[in-house]
């Protein structure tokens, strides 16, 4: 005969569907890392490895998009030209220019700006929240700002100017001194990111190394140099790794306010691969000429972070 079905086979086996659902959430257990950096994992290399590895494709190639024409391949031909590209060499000496000066300035202003607010006076967060406003803004809105106060004519700053008995200054529109007023309104937004840094820094140091200092007479300048600056100086690299990253990437200020003009005269890189992308056309070459800049980038962050973690 037959064996015949009963009741407790039919309840030993599970739906097909609570069985699957079974199986998930015996891997979930299993393997819970996989599960919870999964999602991420893959969105990094949706979003940011992918598009990387098409810049790289794309930079041997000649292109100048649209659907009626197909990219042709020309090997090393885009590198070759940058090699001998003088106006890409002179932006990159602009915008290492321009982000030198910039995140120096910013770096000696804002610690010596958090050394002065780490102080308790009077009116000490009204202070704080003034200092921090311009970081807050948006840079294309700031740069529109600048550009009004920097118009020859009608700009406030000539008005300033006459009132004090100087004479009125072209600003932006002399070529001489454009990068120099640009690099005034870089200062001017990003300072305040280095003031929030050190003085996060600053605040989470102990207070009984300053009393000891202060038992054995140091001064105000010994202190600072003996006990704070090796205290914070991780901070401070950290603080100017982020600042050269972007002052080095910065675009919506010089675009808005001068285009890279007069002439060329504060055409830093990112302005010029935007030339050579959406005006010229060459987006192969601005693709080669986006993996240097990003070489530059990442070796200039890597010494800074290098110099980080060397002792004092």
């Amino acid at each position: 005969m037959m064996p015949t079905a009963t009741s407790a086979d039919h309840r030993a086996a599970p739906p097909p569907d609570i069985d699957v659902r079974g199986r998930v959430v015996r891997w979930v257990h299993g393997h819970p890392v996989g599960f919870l950096i999964g999602p991420a994992v893959l969105f990094v290399l949706t979003m940011m490895v992918l598009p990387v590895a098409f810049t790289i494709w794309l930079s041997f190639n000649r292109w100048t998009g649209g659907v009626r024409n197909d990219p042709e391949w020309v090997g090393l031909a885009n590198y070759e030209r940058l090699i001998s590209d003088d106006r890409f060499f002179e932006a990159l000496e602009r915008t290492i220019w321009f982000t030198s000066v910039a995140v120096i300035i910013e770096t000696v202003l804002g610690v010596a700006i958090a050394v002065l607010l780490n102080r308790e006076f009077m009116g000490r967060g009204l202070v704080r929240t003034l200092l921090l406003m311009p970081m807050i803004a948006t840079p294309v809105a700031i740069a529109l700002i600048w550009r009004l106060m920097y118009e020859p004519n009608l700009g406030v700053l000539n008005k300033v100017l006459e009132a004090v008995g100087l004479g009125p200054s072209e600003f932006v529109a002399n070529t001489d001194r454009a990068l120099a007023f640009l690099i005034l309104v870089d200062v001017w937004q990003w300072t305040p990111i280095i003031i929030l840094i050190v003085a996060a820094s600053l605040a989470a140091q102990p207070r009984d190394v300053y009393e000891a200092a202060a038992v054995d007479g140091a001064s105000a300048w010994q202190t600072f140099r003996r006990i704070t600056l090796p205290m914070i100086r991780p901070a401070i690299v950290v603080a100017m790794v982020f600042r050269v990253i972007d002052a080095l990437k910065t675009f919506d200020i010089i675009w808005v306010i001068t285009q890279g003009g007069p002439g060329f005269a504060t055409e830093t890189l990112n302005i010029y691969i935007y030339k050579q992308n959406f005006e010229a056309g060459g987006l192969g070459y601005a693709a080669a000429l986006l993996n240097v800049f990003f070489a530059i980038v990442v070796g200039l962050a890597l010494l800074l972070l290098r110099f980080r973690r060397s002792r004092p």
